[in-house]
């Protein structure tokens, strides 16, 4: 860079630097033809001596398709150049910040073989991550609205910062965002405001992946969640799974999938719901659903039925309202599909792949369910309807689930099952 063509604007104070002479750097540095939408300026003395200053655009390339983004900040000391487009200042997961940095206390002579085992460089890199993380906090505090605008074009670049830079992972947890089933379509929140809003009793941070809001809101998975008023924070991306999971916990409160079985808590709150519900509307509640022993006999008889290949366990649940079915404390349907993507990609990939088999699932059955309710006699009557039924059912969960890898294959059961329920008219 000619320093003799654009002034050195980041030894300046921050005051001393006007916004047309920002937006006049910024399109140098960055190659850019927009403003962009933020500004880092950072200028201190110790621990050490720093001068940066950084620009996040409007909008990157890689979602796209494009190829993965360059570094684009460069490293000086003393105003005279070290090195062009760095791959030491900033974790690979900050790609999208242009920029420069300046510290008098670099030496001159340091070599880019020894950059990476440089221990000031290390120094830098850690204060400024700190700073840039600091920044964009601040900037979702100052305007929530530019900052949603800003996570919208950026987040997956957060979400790969959560899952590979250990140290800044919690800081940067605090920068992510998501819909929630309390807010309206589009609107985002934090996991920070999602606790604020959190009971003194609710100890964990429920989410649920889906491809989009209204497969979400019908998720069997939601219906106990949405009985119960419980907050549910929704994630689109393939990524999120592997985020959260990365992350844990948050703020003393575990991350817990809406997926798992282990929602007791929330199924007995919308259990005594349901039962004062049901004692004002209906005469009889046992008459549409399967007792102790019958749930029981059905469940080993559908664990029979469909093989011990296919599940672990079958048992009756009262999470469900709307749905005979799920499986519980499965792997990620997204997730899954992610890596089987990446090992497609792979030139290694074989056909003996983990990915290739479905391991075996925990089947969670609803004993109020017309379905289910109704399935109890022909299981002795007729065995071989009921069985096709029953894998109907479990192929359903899977397909609830994100599990099922090509759902055609389930055709022929269906066209026998429709044959059936013709026949019998």
């Amino acid at each position: 860079m000619k320093l003799n063509t654009v002034q050195a604007l980041w030894s300046k104070s921050k005051n001393e630097v006007t916004e047309e002479e920002h937006e006049h750097f910024y399109k140098f540095i960055a190659n850019a033809f927009d403003k962009p939408k933020y500004t880092f300026h950072f200028n201190a003395d110790a621990p050490i001596s720093l001068n940066a200053l950084c620009y996040i655009g409007n909008q990157h390339m890689e979602k796209f398709g494009g190829s993965r983004m360059e570094p684009n900040v460069s490293l000086y000391s003393r105003k005279v150049l070290i090195e062009s487009k760095s791959k030491h200042i900033f974790p690979d997961w900050l790609r999208f910040v242009s920029g420069i940095v300046d510290s008098e206390d670099l030496p001159l002579s340091i070599s880019r073989e020894n950059m990476q085992d440089s221990g000031l460089i290390r120094k830098i890199q850690s204060v400024l991550t700190k700073r840039i993380i600091r920044f964009l906090a601040d900037q979702a505090k100052k305007d929530s609205k530019v900052y949603d605008e800003f996570f919208t074009e950026f987040g997956t670049f957060l979400k790969e910062g959560v899952c590979g830079d250990f140290e800044h992972k919690n800081d940067i947890a605090k920068l992510l965002r998501f819909e929630s089933s309390r807010l309206p379509n589009g609107e985002l929140t934090s996991l920070d405001d999602y606790i604020s809003r959190c009971t003194p009793d609710q100890k964990k941070v429920y989410y649920l992946t889906a491809p989009d809001r209204s497969l979400a809101e019908a998720s069997a998975y939601y219906e106990v969640f949405k009985d119960s008023d419980t907050e549910v924070l929704f994630m689109y991306s393939p990524i999120d799974d592997f985020v959260m999971t990365n992350l844990a916990e948050y703020n003393g409160r575990a991350l817990v999938t809406a997926e798992t079985a282990s929602v007791d808590d929330l199924d007995q709150n919308a259990m005594t719901q349901d039962d004062s519900d049901e004692d004002s509307s209906s005469e009889d509640s046992s008459s549409t659903s399967l007792d102790t022993s019958e749930s029981k006999d059905l469940s080993d008889w559908i664990k029979s039925a469909l093989g011990e290949d296919k599940v672990a366990e079958v048992r009756t649940t009262n999470r469900l309202r709307s749905s005979p079915a799920i499986v519980v404390d499965h792997e990620s349907g997204s997730l899954r599909r992610m890596m089987k993507l990446v090992e497609h990609q792979s030139p290694t990939s074989s056909s003996e792949s983990p990915l290739n088999f479905l391991p075996k699932q925990t089947l969670e059955i609803n004993p109020s369910h017309p379905v289910i309710v109704n399935l109890n006699h022909p299981r002795t009557s007729d065995p071989a309807r009921a069985t096709l039924v029953a894998e109907q059912i479990f192929d359903n969960a899977l397909i609830t689930a994100g599990l099922m890898d090509d759902s055609r294959l389930m055709l022929p059961r269906l066209n026998k099952l429709m044959e059936m329920a013709l026949e019998s008219k």
